[in-house]
Formats: structure tokens, C-alpha cells, sequence
């Protein structure tokens, strides 16, 4: 990767690094319209970077110009491959610290990605990790039978989790895909909405529904649903079943009971694998109604076999300020604390 990029650190007493580009077409890619993305490496690195011609050159620390060489090679080399260059995925390079990348720096990024498979194919796009504990993850989702991921909304749990069992099904390791939910919000109101069982719990369902639609067409996942290649049901429907064969999620589990949570976990059978996703500071059961997924945390995570991933307001890849929010409560209840 980047091979053909030379390098040349003469200016001013090794304080400049000039990267040069052989394709310009790739490189107008790289640095983005009006130069969009090479603001974006400014921005989260700290590095001033001047565009001449086909060459880059960054001024900056040492550390500021390392990390934005490590983002503009990384991003140059997924060009390469034919790969297009998105907003989030300029976000990914910045934000992917140094120290995930074999050495000799960012030149093995891409064959590190090949290498460990840490990317989802499905029918409509390719899904790449974005940050250090989104890779952990998804590392975790290939090597482990049952996963956690644990962290705040937006660090994309629930989209890697569902873009994991879509994979697995296109690649014939598993023949259907279980998505589940606690519909603790319905409660008792359950009764009074309009509509069969379906139509009522579908709202609940529904951030489910938006990622399969995210990585496959409509018509085929309609399809599945009505062949039961796909299930989204309520986590109290999975009571007495044996999930066999199947890649089975577990989204907002925080809201899962203790006996909730240990009767879903049972329920893994063979050659299934099972995503258990929730955010510990959110729970929403009555006061006093201890979560399942706090207490599988402390009983699970030293046994052999199963993998937990932390994200924190770090890995957050929704709107920028969805992270200052998380922040900011986190701040606050550790002051009240």
C-alpha cells in the first residue's frame, strides 16, 4: 500500500514532511472538493498541510505530522483499491489512533483489514470499523460465539452487530438472522394500541429494520422476514426456543431483566452465534428492577470464550455533537457521584 508515494523530509531541519502523489486523479479524491478533507486532517490532527500540485506538505510536531500522514496514506491507499472515499471514513482515518497500525506505520492499514477480514460484505456496501474499539468489536464478532458490546448510543453497536449477521447469512455460515429487542416502552400499554401484535411492536423494532435496509435491498429483506430467513421479535418471544444455525442480536439489552437476560443467553444453540448490545447508563426498567445485562457483565466477563467490547463518547459516529452531549452527562453524573 502507497508504494508509489515518495517522501521527502529536507525542509527546515526535518520540521515539513512532502508527500508526493503519482495519480492525480486520485488525488483530487484524496484532498476532496475545495480541499474539504485535508481541512478535516487539519482539524484532528493539529498538522497544517499545503497542496502543490501532486504534492502534500505537512508542517506541524512530530506526533501532529505522523498522525496526519498516517490518515492521508491510508486514505490514498483505500483510493487505490477503488474504494470511495466517504465523509465517515475520512473521520475513520483521523480518529483510528496510531498504535493500531503494524509498524511501520499507516502502510499496512489495508492489508491488516484484509488479513484479520475485519470488514462486512453485504449486498449494498462494504462496513469497515471506524474507530479502535469499533475494530476490537468487530475482531470480537469473528472470534467469539457470544459478544458484548457495551457503550453509549451512536458508536455503532447495533449497525455492526446487524451488518455481522447479514454477512454471515450472504456467506452461508449461518441460515437465519434473529434480531431481538426488550419492548420494555410498551409495558402494559401494549393492549391499548391499535393493531395486531405485529403492528404493535414494530415501532420498537424499527432501528432494527433501518440497518437491514442499511445492507440489503427491500424487496429482500420483505422477503426473508416472510420466509423466517429473518426474525425480529420482542426478547419474550425467545422463551423455550433453541436458536440453532443462526446469527442472533440482542439490541438494547439493558432493559432486560436478570431472568430475561439468562433465559436469551441459553438459548444459543449450535452453530449460532449471538450479539448482546446495550448501553449500562441507560436503563429503563422500574426503579428497582435490576438490569440483566449489569449482572451478565459482572457473572461473564472472565469466562473463556466470550468477548466484551467498551466503547465510550470516543466512538461515537453520529453527528459530532451527539459525543459533547454524552460527555456531558457522563461529567455530570460523576460529579453527583
Amino acid at each position: 500500500m502507497g508504494s508509489d508515494i515518495s517522501d521527502a523530509t529536507s525542509f527546515a531541519e526535518n520540521t515539513e514532511t512532502l508527500l508526493e502523489f503519482p495519480d492525480n486523479r486520485l488525488l483530487i479524491d484524496l484532498c476532496g472538493q475545495l480541499d474539504s478533507n485535508l481541512s478535516k486532517i487539519e482539524m484532528g490532527t493539529g498538522a497544517v498541510i499545503h497542496h502543490r500540485g501532486n504534492q502534500l506538505l505537512i508542517s506541524g510536531e512530530s506526533h501532529e505530522k505522523k498522525h496526519a500522514e498516517t490518515a492521508l496514506r491510508s486514505m490514498y491507499a483505500r483510493l487505490e483499491q477503488g474504494r470511495p472515499l466517504e465523509s465517515g471514513d475520512v473521520d475513520a482515518a483521523i480518529r483510528m489512533p496510531k498504535e493500531v497500525f503494524d509498524e511501520p506505520g499507516a502502510n499496512d492499514q489495508i492489508e491488516m483489514f484484509k488479513g484479520d477480514r475485519l470488514e462486512f460484505r453485504t449486498r449494498k456496501k462494504i462496513v469497515e470499523p471506524r474507530t479502535k474499539s469499533q475494530m476490537a468489536y468487530v475482531k470480537s464478532l469473528f472470534s467469539n460465539e457470544l459478544v458484548f458490546g457495551l457503550g453509549p448510543a451512536g458508536t455503532g453497536k447495533t449497525y455492526l452487530a446487524v451488518a455481522a449477521a447479514v454477512s454471515n447469512y450472504l456467506e452461508g455460515n449461518v441460515d437465519r438472522i434473529i434480531l431481538a429487542r426488550p419492548a420494555v416502552e410498551a409495558g402494559e400499554r401494549l393492549g391499548f394500541l391499535p393493531g395486531d401484535m405485529k403492528e404493535k411492536i414494530d415501532p420498537y423494532m424499527q432501528p432494527l429494520y433501518d440497518a437491514l435496509n442499511d445492507f440489503l435491498p427491500g424487496k429482500q429483506v420483505a422477503k426473508m422476514i416472510e420466509e423466517r430467513q429473518i426474525e425480529i421479535a420482542p426478547l419474550a418471544f425467545m422463551r423455550g426456543r433453541t436458536l440453532s444455525n443462526a446469527f442472533v442480536v440482542l439490541d438494547e439489552a439493558q432493559n432486560a431483566t436478570t431472568m430475561q437476560m439468562k433465559m436469551f443467553l441459553t438459548r444459543l444453540g449450535e452453530n449460532s452465534r449471538m450479539a448482546i448490545n446495550g448501553d449500562m447508563s441507560q436503563v429503563d426498567l422500574p426503579k428497582g428492577v435490576m438490569s440483566g445485562l449489569i449482572e451478565a457483565e459482572r457473572v461473564l466477563r472472565k469466562v473463556d470464550g466470550i468477548g466484551f467490547t467498551y466503547f465510550t463518547a470516543e466512538d461515537v459516529v453520529r453527528h459530532p455533537m451527539v459525543a459533547k452531549i454524552i460527555r456531558a452527562y457522563d461529567a455530570a453524573h460523576a460529579r453527583d457521584v
